[in-house]
């Protein structure tokens, strides 16, 4: 296991504020009350452990496959449906979305090979991930990848918790599947919209792996 570029920052600081809450715990407590503060100290370092993990990469065999489309997170299958795309292909899309819960591993990754053809920043609101009017009504990023089988659009959504999306593509750039796509921190939800007509393999309540699990076939 490694920890990701978007967690140093913040494991820093949450490692400081660690070192200074047991200093204080253990000046100010221990003597008086050794029982509170070792149960002080005990949650602390669950919660510096959560974050040390939320950040991680575990180790993993990668699925490379030209002809299916990999998960892009972690999470649970929350939607398989037709819907009508207005924000790029102006139409009818089959839409797989994974909803990622703080647990989960929050890397995104390319589905396919491909190149980005389109990459674009959306303000919005910031509503539970699983909500149906997330997809359309939250902040989110979308990117769409071209490949000889079709495009596929990539839409990595905010929600309550999740606040912060980082996508490292740009217009023009080729992709292999698995690469890094994006991160986004406290979980959320990512959508793909694919081709009507594409082969699902999953269904609703599956949970999934980025990067390893086929999610359809062209």
């Amino acid at each position: 296991m490694t920890i990701h570029k978007e967690g140093y920052k913040s494991i820093s600081i949450a490692g400081l504020l660690y070192v200074i809450l047991n200093y204080f715990n253990f000046s100010l407590l221990s003597f008086a009350y050794p029982g509170f503060s070792w149960i002080i100290f005990g949650s602390l370092t669950l919660l510096f452990g959560f974050v040390i993990s939320f950040f991680r990469i575990p180790k993993r065999i990668y699925t490379r496959a030209t002809g299916s489309i990999i998960a892009p997170a972690d999470g649970k299958v929350v939607v398989i449906e037709e819907m009508n795309d207005i924000e790029y292909f102006q139409g009818r899309r089959l839409q797989i979305s994974v909803f990622m819960s703080p647990a989960n591993v929050h890397v995104n990754r390319c589905p396919v090979d491909g190149e980005v053809i389109y990459s674009k920043y959306h303000k919005g609101k910031y509503l539970v991930a699983w909500n149906p009017k997330s997809s359309t009504e939250n902040e989110c990023f979308s990117t769409v990848l071209k490949t000889p089988s079709g495009e596929v659009l990539v839409k990595q959504i905010a929600g309550a918790l999740a606040q912060r999306i980082s996508n490292y593509l740009h217009v023009g750039e080729p992709v292999k599947q698995n690469e890094e796509l994006g991160f986004i921190r406290f979980g959320s939800r990512v959508d793909l919209l694919l081709p009507l007509g594409t082969r699902i393999r999953v269904k609703i309540g599956d949970t999934v792996k980025g990067g390893v699990t086929v999610l359809a076939d062209w």
